[in-house]
């Protein structure tokens, strides 16, 4: 296992380095940094002073060099949004609120789908699973702006039970990791059931629950532990999913986050939060990626990484 997690770190170092190079390019592509940096009123002596003090007046594989270079050595730019703070600073600041959002948001899909996948499994077309795909189908057709608008409706302005806004107490985190986790959970709700449905078709299965064995044993046993597997791979998979959700529920909800923070560079037009966001979320990405890899192994122990 220690080789295997060695090697794929070292295969995410080129990974990161083709993020950067698409980061850069799609950057220069929006239009001249300096422009969008001192507006429309600079004049061209202006622009043509920043440009040459910011080495942008090199050739393009020169610029990503020195941006590359600059990265190692832990330089991510400086923010002209937020008076020339460094720019990874900025982000790691704003990071554990993304993550805590992510978490409640995890924690909520899981605690809806894993229940109510496994009833509508073994309910199969009786009315609770008629009910939970219903109400699955239901999720996933709402968008999270809406659903967002509509819990602060009801339950921040209508009832008063939660903030309408921001980040402080546990009861601010509750209305935006339900409008994040609802459209996962709807999405794994159907894959758990269809994924345990399938599990339960098999022939050992069969055999276990025909030698007597309660049926409780049988479906923790044999069938959920084989069903997860799909269910954690694209657990893993919507995690991106939900970063990019995030920024969506942080700009209703003005949840301090990064994604809250990515929409704020982009109206400010600040390159350098910008490219850091990209690449931080892209880490994140991938560590999440391998801590699936690490959990596939522990729900199977059959699976073994060489």
């Amino acid at each position: 296992m220690t080789a295997y997690l060695l090697r794929r770190l070292l295969q995410m170092v080129p990974v990161v380095f083709g993020i950067t190079l698409i980061v850069f390019l799609l950057v220069r592509a929006s239009g001249d940094p300096v422009a969008l940096m001192l507006g429309d009123d600079a004049t061209t002596e202006q622009i043509d002073l920043m440009r040459r003090a910011l080495g942008l007046d090199q050739p393009w594989w020169v610029q990503y060099f020195a941006y590359v270079g600059n990265l190692l050595q832990g330089d991510f730019g400086m923010s002209l949004r937020f008076r020339n703070q460094p720019a990874f600073d900025i982000v790691v600041e704003r990071l554990p609120a993304t993550l805590q959002l992510a978490g409640a948001a995890l924690t909520v899909a899981i605690a809806i789908s894993l229940p109510a996948g496994i009833l509508s499994a073994t309910t199969r077309n009786r009315w609770p699973d008629r009910l939970a795909s219903g109400l699955s189908v239901l999720g996933q057709a709402m968008p999270n702006f809406w659903l967002g608008i509509m819990l602060i409706l009801v339950f921040a302005v209508q009832f008063g039970w939660f903030p309408v806004s921001g980040r402080g107490t546990l009861a601010h985190l509750v209305l935006p990791a339900v409008t994040l986790g609802t459209a996962m959970a709807a999405l794994l709700t159907r894959l758990m059931r269809s994924s345990l449905l399938e599990v339960l078709n098999q022939d050992y299965v069969r055999t276990a629950t025909a030698k007597g064995l309660p049926r409780r044993t049988v479906l923790s046993k044999h069938a959920l532990r084989n069903a997860l597997l799909s269910y954690v791979t694209v657990l893993g998979l919507q995690t991106a999913g939900m970063l990019a959700g995030a920024v969506v529920t942080e700009q209703v909800f003005a949840w301090p986050g990064i994604g809250l923070l990515a929409i704020q560079a982009i109206n400010s037009r600040d390159m350098a939060v910008i490219q850091t966001v990209v690449i931080v979320a892209s880490l994140v990405v991938m560590f999440v990626n391998l801590a699936v890899d690490v959990v596939y192994s522990l729900i199977d122990p059959r699976i073994q990484y060489s």
